[in-house]
């Protein structure tokens, strides 16, 4: 078992053992996701051939900086770097070129991409997960969950190499890098305009007034488990909010006496919870309808009402690129964003807008060149099937 690396000592060492290693370095993060609010990193594994295993513990440090200097132009093999990036790059840790061995599965047309499936398939080795959703905010560390964590970067190299190589020999290598690097560059997404209507069983809501009662709690559950970093779902579970929205009670007598209000601090902060009810019972309704999350257009399921023509180009294009998808291997989502093509398809852009609008979506020059002329020629088609008025 490698030892955790938490002390000032610890990290030179390592920084100079990394440094003196060769070849590309395998890392992986591990955080405490239903445990904790924040997203942070609570542990970064990396191993590098001729160097071997850290563990480094990133709550030991006041960020992880320096191991992103030491390893300044060495690539970094993750598995769905997208998850582990933003938590490496809250702790000043953002490595120069990346290869991700997940996302090197899908442009191959992989049928499943998670790294036990993959290890298996590709190296013959059975990975156990049996700890990938504990509590990594613990310390200290039990010693089997420290074995579990080295194992996955020290196979990250040989699965690399060989994906690398079906990369060279299916003509892939240039989208995989340009994958690659938009992964690498990507910025965290927008967060949404109203995050609290995302609670599980909301549905069953059916008035304003218990919307705005939901809305309240949510924002008061928020902001007590983000000042004690608390998982929100631990502190209140989303199914006593929508219980207690449901209810609608009177009084905080009334709100202690929901057997379905529980969770760590239901009744430990009955006051705080009482207090935002109270404050929903004057604040203005919200609607019954979710706002757009696509910008201006409406659920895709309403468009043939709302907008048949984008209705018909959208599903022109989408069968079109199936077809590329199962000519490639590469599964639609990765040839083109959902998102992008929903906004083209409603926008109805033109032919010779089209490149224009990928690039301003974020299309990479692989999926420009590839699907411009696809989804020109599905709206194309689309136009022409749609009954004049």
């Amino acid at each position: 078992m490698p030892p955790i690396v938490d002390t000032p000592h610890a990290l030179d060492e390592t920084l100079t053992r990394l440094r003196e290693g060769s070849g590309p370095i395998g890392i992986d993060t591990e955080r405490a996701s239903g445990f904790r609010y924040s997203q942070r990193a609570y542990l970064v594994q990396l191993y590098r051939e001729d160097a071997g295993t850290f563990i480094v513990d990133p709550v030991a440090f006041d960020g992880l900086s320096p191991i992103a200097e030491a390893t300044r132009g060495i690539e970094h093999i993750f598995h769905a770097a997208s998850q582990d990036l933003p938590c490496l790059k809250d702790a000043g840790y953002l490595p120069d070129t990346i290869f991700d061995t997940e996302l090197a599965g899908r442009l191959l047309g992989y049928e499943k991409v998670g790294l036990g499936s993959m290890v298996e398939k590709l190296l013959g080795v059975h990975l156990r997960k049996a700890y990938s959703a504990v509590d990594w905010s613990t310390r200290p560390l039990p010693r089997e969950w420290i074995t579990y964590a080295a194992l996955d970067v020290q196979l990250l190299p040989e699965l690399r190499r060989i994906l690398r190589e079906q990369l060279i020999e299916a003509g892939k290598q240039r989208i995989a890098r340009e994958e690659f690097d938009a992964v690498l560059a990507s910025e965290p997404k927008a967060p949404r305009s109203e995050p609290w209507r995302r609670l599980s069983g909301i549905h069953a809501l059916r008035k304003p007034r218990q919307l705005a009662i939901a809305r309240a709690l949510w924002q008061a559950r928020d902001d007590y488990a983000r000042v004690t970093d608390i998982a929100p779902g631990r502190v209140i579970p989303d199914a006593a909010i929508v219980a207690a929205a449901r209810e609608e009670p009177h009084s905080i007598e009334e709100l202690r006496a929901l057997r379905a209000f529980t969770g760590r601090a239901s009744r430990a902060e009955m006051s705080r919870w009482w207090h935002a009810i109270s404050e929903a019972q004057n604040a203005p309704v919200p609607s019954l309808a979710a706002p757009h999350q696509d910008g201006s257009f409406p659920p895709v399921k309403a468009w043939e009402h709302k907008n048949p023509d984008a209705f018909c180009r959208l599903h022109a294009a989408r069968e079109d690129i199936a077809q590329v998808s199962e000519r490639t291997h590469i599964p639609a989502e990765n040839l083109l964003s959902p998102r992008l093509l929903r906004e083209l398809a409603w926008q109805g852009v033109a032919a010779e807008g089209l490149r224009a609008a990928l690039s301003d979506g974020g299309a990479r020059p692989w999926q420009i060149e590839l699907i411009a002329p696809v989804v020109a020629g599905a709206f194309e088609r689309a136009g022409a099937s749609v009954p004049a008025e």
